[in-house]
């Protein structure tokens, strides 16, 4: 089979960054789905990934990358019940696993949910990754309760990105939060507000952004950009016994202690751990994008795709790395096969 891949952690614009090379078709075993795949959506994680993985040797096979993709399941493995040959399908993958910039991909079906029907292939490819982060930001580690939270107020910062993107869905329409976005680009501010934020910031100045329109302190806070950076102006305009989930990481130790007085709760959220380390609750994920699923079909939340790139080349996963790496893109971007 056909896949794309990396031997030496280069720059994109190198001709070696990436390369088409082809490699066995897998057999699923197990709990795995053999998915045969129809799009894949690019996110900051593929870049990184390929910018550090081959940083110190070049790898004698070509490493697979991505995690985002729809396809048709092909085969089952043995232990498997909840999917069959033909089911259409959506997911995520696993960090430890070759990605799905292939033709086929094994998948654990425990992380895998049946494509939503009413969004065409490239719609639903854009939603996995970024529908279970934020899903798992907002109610696994914050563990926001619609009937007894609705209204608290939850800023979003990179509400234009991928996660803020559909965060800002499921905060104000399923969580039924009061949902503050941080945006500072025309076209990023009113992506925002279409998506139905109630209020758009600008970050470069949240706290005076923040007292300006009446919230100078925030129940909650997603930080999907940069925690090193904020992390002094978030811990002063976090609420006492408010609630911060992180997914970008530190480069150095965090001062716990900024949050001490006010009894802040920190969390890391990282989609892959689940299937990293198979918990006990691994089958959620699949349980978390059969609800997203029903909601976009049900016109509740819609699609975050903005860009499709059509043929699965070299040249199009290059294009999609430089769009991530540049920082500026709103939703999301896939590659439809």
């Amino acid at each position: 089979m056909k896949a794309i891949g990396f031997r030496k952690s280069l720059p994109i614009t190198e001709k070696e960054s990436l390369v088409e090379f082809e490699m066995e078709k897998p057999t699923p075993t197990g709990f795995d789905l053999l998915v045969k795949i129809a799009a894949i959506s690019v996110n900051p994680v593929d870049f990184k990934i390929r910018q550090t993985a081959a940083a110190a040797a070049v790898l004698d096979m070509p490493k697979v990358i991505g995690w985002d993709a729809v396809g048709i399941v092909e085969a089952v493995g043995e232990a498997t019940s909840k999917f069959k040959v033909g089911d259409q399908v959506y997911y995520a993958g696993d960090l430890t696993r070759s990605g799905s910039n292939a033709e086929y991909q094994l998948t654990d079906e425990r992380i895998v949910g049946f494509k939503p029907k009413n969004l065409s292939i490239a719609e639903a490819a854009a939603i996995p990754l970024t529908g279970l982060t934020a899903w798992e930001s907002i109610f696994d580690r914050i563990k926001v309760n619609p009937e007894t939270d609705k209204g608290k107020t939850v800023l979003i910062l990179a509400g234009a990105g991928g996660v803020g993107s559909i965060a800002i869905q499921i905060a104000k329409k399923v969580a039924g939060l009061t949902v503050i976005a941080s945006a500072s680009r025309p076209d990023s501010i009113k992506w925002c507000k279409d998506l139905g934020a109630d209020f758009v910031v600008n970050h470069h100045d949240l706290k005076t952004e923040l007292e300006e329109i009446g919230h100078g302190q925030v129940n909650y806070i997603l930080d999907f950009v940069d925690l090193e950076g904020y992390w002094e102006t978030i811990a002063e305009i976090i609420k006492p016994q408010g609630h911060i989930v992180s997914i970008t990481g530190s480069s150095k130790p965090l001062n716990l202690d900024l949050l001490k007085t006010k009894s802040v709760t920190f969390s890391w959220e990282l989609m892959y751990t689940r299937s990293m380390f198979t918990t006990d609750d691994i089958e959620k994920q699949h349980d978390i994008l059969n609800q997203i699923a029903d909601l976009l079909d049900n016109g509740i939340l819609k699609s975050t795709l903005t860009t499709t790139l059509n043929g699965f080349t070299v040249e199009n996963l290059k294009e999609a790395h430089k769009m991530q790496e540049s920082g500026k893109t709103i939703g999301k971007t896939v590659i439809q096969f």
